[in-house]
């Protein structure tokens, strides 16, 4: 099967100007870069962005379906199965990676979803996979507690962690990776009901 040449040359194109596209975002935060400064920073014309992205709305979609794949295909293994102190410590700082690596593109998204509802599901989409992974974490706590209050409890523990939380413990208080990732990790422990295995 013959690769086509000029097709791999686009892809890698686009790929180029997602990228540049990604650290100006992380530069600019929270304005959306211009096509002009995309295409600088990527190293083609103005006119190659927007033969790739009909326009910038469209550039900054696949920007964060590409950052949210990232955050998939880097995202270290959780300790499912382990004990309570190793599964919060192990989500805790799985989540705390997310939020430093991403925090500039995240509030660009909130600042410019505007009326996409295409913004608006992704930004629904990365809520819901959160949520997801807090309840696959804490089973074993959650399943001590009536339906509807699990419900309120896994909605409060995505509000602790949720992005700005973090921001607000490293940029207004000053607390280092370490020292954020510490006040979650005791913030959880006090929040979780015990479950029959713990000690």
């Amino acid at each position: 099967m013959r690769i086509d040449g000029r097709r791999l040359r686009s892809e890698r194109t686009k790929q180029l100007i997602i990228e540049a596209y990604l650290a100006l975002a992380d530069a600019f935060s929270p304005r959306v870069p211009t096509a002009a400064e995309i295409a600088e920073k990527a190293g083609y014309s103005v006119r190659s962005v927007f033969e790739r992205f009909p326009d910038i709305l469209t550039l900054q979609i696949a920007a964060v379906d590409y950052a949210m794949a990232q955050v998939t295909a880097l995202a270290p293994p959780n300790e499912l199965e382990g004990d309570r102190a190793m599964r919060i410590r192990s989500q805790v700082r799985a989540r705390a990676q997310v939020c430093e690596r991403w925090l500039p593109l995240w509030r660009s998204l909130i600042v410019n979803q505007g009326n996409s509802e295409e913004l608006k599901d992704r930004i629904r989409g990365s809520r819901e996979r959160v949520m997801g992974r807090l309840e696959a974490m804490y089973q074993p706590e959650l399943e001590t507690v009536a339906e509807g209050e699990r419900r309120q409890l896994v909605i409060a523990l995505e509000a602790l962690t949720d992005v700005e939380s973090w921001a607000r413990m490293r940029e207004f208080f000053g607390l280092s990776f370490d020292e954020a990732c510490l006040a979650w990790i005791q913030a959880i422990d006090r929040l979780l009901p015990r479950s029959a295995t713990d000690p």
